[in-house]
């Protein structure tokens, strides 16, 4: 991949991240971007994510936490953007 599209990729992530959850440092980046692509592989191929599961409960249950998070952050931004 070109230096410059993956550049532009970032900046893509991190208004993504910005516009959900308010925030776009690395670490908040970097979580919205495995959220988002557990989200599209548990939609498209459910069967990979139960046998991924499977062999990683630890792992699992660290998603099931990012997601929440997740789910908070985006829920405490939109209530700050009625306000």
């Amino acid at each position: 991949m070109e230096d410059q599209f993956v550049e532009q990729f970032e900046a893509l992530l991190e208004k993504y991240s910005e516009l959900l959850v308010g925030k776009a440092d690395k670490e908040t980046v970097q979580k919205v971007k495995a959220w988002a692509l557990y989200t599209h592989i548990a939609k498209t191929m459910p069967a990979l994510i139960s046998h991924w599961s499977a062999l990683y409960p630890d792992a699992r249950a660290e998603m099931k936490e990012l997601i929440q998070e997740i789910k908070v952050l985006n829920e405490q931004h939109r209530n700050q953007q009625k306000k």
